[in-house]
């Protein structure tokens, strides 16, 4: 019977010599191998000290973005829970009230909003899907934890710092996004 790709490659049968018989050759090479491995330089990262550079399409931890009053961005529009293929992003919408004009950009805000990062694939689609350039994927790991519970952030946890009040971490957690 002929093969469909002619890649078959005929398998050598000779007898095995003394050599090949008591595997001291190939014993020799593997520690050739190990020790030329020995003297090269090492990929491992000293992490306090150091960190790897990451590529600048990386995807981080999701950010919950404000404008530069400080209020926030998200309209509750429901454009990213139904844009993630994960379904990992729970929302509720609540109407703004007379006074809270500081707190909220549009009349309609996120009162609850979750992800669950166990379910997040990272595929970064709830930020391209959000007009309003509420939600953006950073450049930081998410945190290992100890619970499943702690792996469903909340809005507190996904809010970037307010810039009036802090503008040192906000620049810190806007990072190399442009402020717009």
């Amino acid at each position: 019977m002929q093969s469909l790709t002619n890649r078959v490659k005929p398998v050598d049968r000779k007898p095995m010599t003394f050599l090949e018989k008591i595997y001291l050759w190939e014993i020799a090479k593997g520690m050739m191998i190990t020790i030329k491995h020995f003297f090269r330089k090492k990929p491992t990262i000293k992490y306090p000290e150091q960190t790897r550079e990451f590529s600048s399409v990386f995807r981080g931890l999701h950010i919950l973005n404000r404008d530069e009053q400080g209020r926030e961005r998200c309209t509750a529009c429901g454009l990213c829970a139904v844009a993630c293929p994960a379904e990992a992003i729970t929302m509720e919408a609540a109407e703004r009230k007379k006074g809270e004009e500081h707190l909220y950009r549009e009349e309609k805000y996120a009162a609850r909003y979750e992800i669950n990062m166990l379910r997040c694939i990272f595929c970064g689609l709830c930020e391209e899907a959000c007009p309003k350039d509420a939600i953006y994927l950073s450049q930081t790991f998410t945190p290992s934890n100890l619970t499943r519970a702690q792996f469903i952030y909340k809005k507190d946890d996904l809010l970037i710092p307010d810039p009036n009040k802090d503008p040192e971490l906000y620049a810190k957690a806007l990072g190399d996004r442009k402020k717009s």
